[in-house]
């Protein structure tokens, strides 16, 4: 394996039929060569949900390699990840992620539009600034205008029964136990970040306060909005805070307004993401759960129970 340039992570959900041999080819097809293969360790919570493989690789053309496995990824979906072996010696001492559709498998703004009555126009302005087709201020305005005259209990009821991503438990556990710093960086609302970082263990919360006067949204924005570039610049802040180099950082994001955070990042990760941004995005995760997170780290141990 001393010749191994990059290894390739596969992660294959069960009930899905996939023939190992498939990567040896594309491998091969592009002048490289598979030096070693082994199946990697998944937490027992899991273990009947996934199975994963990493292959150790000779490569010859990462570009074309890399086309090939997403190609792939797409007609099988399984995971498919190319890393350099520089990627995974790497030590990796703060992970940030985005919240809504990344840690919780919903839109928290989406969520509490419904119960105001206008979840399909909020929902569509949502999935416009998401996919980066409108500027994410002006719709963080518009969309947060629309929410005025909620009563404030719908965002403690929402905190209450919040959709978590699969492996989330597992990841933060696994990541916290590698002695890393973990942070909450999103476009949604603080109340909601505040939960999951109690319930999870996060260590640092960056969040739109959403303000209410007797108990009402008030539909108005107390600045700053966390958007795009303001994830960027809190990551090399809590970064230069935490003397950490940036390129011990991982950033995961799945929408638009997280790829200037995961082009900053030592290693950035798509997580069923946009198309956008999965194009964006050499490293991505968008069949599994957020346990893929931890086996891209390059460490060959078990995971972290609690």
């Amino acid at each position: 394996m001393n010749n191994a340039t990059h290894v390739i992570v596969l992660m294959i959900p069960s009930g899905t039929h996939f023939e190992l041999q498939a990567v040896e080819h594309a491998v091969v097809a592009t002048g490289g060569a598979v030096l070693d293969h082994r199946n990697m360790p998944v937490p027992v919570t899991l273990s009947a949900s996934r199975t994963v493989h990493n292959f150790h690789i000779a490569c010859r053309d990462e570009a074309a390699l890399s086309t090939r496995l997403r190609d792939i990824s797409d007609l099988h979906r399984v995971d498919l990840a190319l890393q350099p072996q520089s990627m995974r010696t790497r030590r990796y001492r703060l992970a940030v992620f985005d919240m809504d559709s990344t840690l919780i498998d919903c839109e928290v703004i989406d969520e509490l539009a419904d119960v105001a009555g206008v979840g399909h126009e909020v929902a569509a302005i949502t999935a416009r600034a998401m996919r980066g087709e409108v500027d994410f201020d002006e719709s963080f305005r518009t969309r947060l205008a629309l929410l005025k005259g909620l009563n404030s209990d719908a965002v403690a009821i929402l905190a209450d029964r919040l959709p978590i991503k699969e492996g989330l438990r597992e990841m933060t556990t696994t990541l916290r136990a590698r002695g890393m710093t973990l942070a909450i960086f999103s476009g949604g609302f603080l109340p909601i970040a505040k939960r999951l970082q109690q319930d999870f263990g996060f260590d640092e919360v960056v969040a739109n306060a959403l303000e209410t006067k007797g108990g009402i949204v008030t539909g108005e924005v107390i600045p700053p909005i966390v958007n795009r570039e303001y994830k960027a610049m809190a990551l090399q802040a809590l970064s230069d805070r935490l003397g950490i180099d940036v390129e011990q950082t991982i950033a995961v994001g799945d929408g638009a307004n997280d790829l200037s955070m995961m082009a900053l990042a030592g290693m950035g990760v798509a997580f069923h993401a946009k198309p956008a941004v999965r194009a964006a995005s050499p490293i991505e995760v968008t069949f599994g759960g957020l346990d893929g997170i931890c086996y891209l780290l390059g460490s060959e141990g078990e995971f972290a129970t609690d």
